[in-house]
């Protein structure tokens, strides 16, 4: 075990060991809720019902040896490096308007031979750590740097609505406004910010016709119960379906081709039915227990940068999770914002153990001894 630790074992900080645990703990889990949730589709339409678990284990193996090297590397090299890694992830976001796959409407994918990237889902963890580097020195920098730097972020979430994605480019604003917020940034500068985001997003719906309908339909998805609103009432039909204790692992019902996207968008629903309202109430309370280690891990860093990213990655990870269920549960219109670490694609598994590993990297900061080890090192 300890040779197989980027950093010495014994002074990982309790919060970090709990916090690998967890994130463990949720990949695994969710290899197995998806296995269930997708077996019947993938036996059906790839004469193999363990098709999709298969490929995401190849992802997951991936993307934990990402995070694994992620861990290792310090905060101010990944501060370093995140202009650049915004950059390219922004070049790429472009590029999915010109020769992205189109899939239901949207352009979000660049097919590369068999590898399919989402940048708008690789992107991520460059804005919390660009943001972190911005916002901690918001009162030291020039005006035409925060001017720059708003045009980058404002610039990558209108193109991410142009793919439109109005889902991931509200969860990217919300996520560097809360940040802001926490920096000290003036509000009046935020109230403007959160009116202008509003309107982009009010716009966005406005301009494209599905986001028009399924607004709609989240309204009343009764009024178009064999269109619009289908998605939503199976959901909430695989919900209620589940009662206190759930169908049962592996007895879901609305998997049987009634739910869409029950693998991706909608796979909250598919573990309610099968876990009931107990079971949905534990992946909340593990939700919350992740959100308060991250919470304890930004008030212990020494310095505002490592505070912003662990706060940022904490608000992100924690975040969309919530939009996710609020989203099965007919709480939100319906997006296509996936689950972390239990969603199928290997896009959202890389992005959210990467999150997850820079904010083990804060709680592995936070006490100071990996300096000393780093220095230690250099001179040995």
């Amino acid at each position: 075990m300890q040779r197989l630790l980027p950093i010495p074992w014994d002074i990982w900080p309790a919060e970090a060991r709990l916090l690998l645990a967890l994130v463990g703990f949720w990949s695994v889990a969710g290899l197995l809720i998806l296995g269930s949730a997708s077996w019947w589709v993938a036996n059906k339409e790839m004469g193999d019902g363990t098709y999709f678990v298969k490929r995401q284990i190849i992802w997951l193996f991936t993307s934990w040896g990402i995070a694994w090297v992620a861990i290792s590397i310090n905060l101010r090299r990944w501060l370093k490096l995140s202009r650049t890694c915004l950059l390219i992830c922004l070049f790429l976001v472009v590029a999915t308007l010109f020769f992205g796959s189109t899939v239901n409407g949207s352009s979000r994918w660049l097919i590369l031979g068999p590898i399919r990237l989402q940048p708008s889902e690789l992107v991520k963890p460059f804005v919390i750590l660009q943001a972190a580097n911005i916002f901690a020195q918001w009162k030291r920098i020039h005006t035409d740097q925060k001017i720059f730097s708003f045009g980058i972020f404002g610039g990558l979430i209108l193109l991410i609505l142009k793919q439109p994605n109005l889902s991931t480019a509200a969860l990217i604003g919300i996520l560097i406004w809360l940040m802001a917020l926490s920096a000290g940034v003036k509000f009046r500068s935020l109230f403007t910010t959160a009116l202008l985001g509003g309107a982009m997003g009010s716009l966005s719906i406005f301009i494209n016709e599905y986001q028009k309908l399924r607004v709609i339909s989240f309204l009343n998805p009764w009024q178009d119960a064999e269109g619009n609103g289908y998605q939503l009432i199976q959901s909430l039909l695989a919900i209620g379906s589940g009662g206190f204790f759930g169908e049962g692992y592996g007895l879901s019902t609305q998997k049987l081709l009634y739910l869409p996207f029950l693998s991706t968008d909608f796979i909250f629903a598919v573990f309610a039915e099968e876990f009931g309202f107990i079971g949905s109430v534990m992946m909340i309370l593990f939700f919350l227990l992740i959100a308060f280690i991250g919470l304890r891990i930004s008030l212990r860093c020494r310095n505002n940068y490592s505070k912003l990213i662990a706060s940022g990655c904490s608000t992100l990870l924690i975040g969309q999770a919530i939009m996710h269920l609020a989203v099965a549960s007919g709480s939100m219109p319906t997006t296509g914002l996936p689950l972390p670490l239990i969603s199928y694609g290997g896009n959202s598994l890389i992005s959210s153990l990467l999150i997850s590993s820079l904010l083990i990297r804060c709680a592995l900061e936070s006490t100071g001894l990996i300096g000393g080890l780093e220095i230690k090192k250099k001179l040995s």
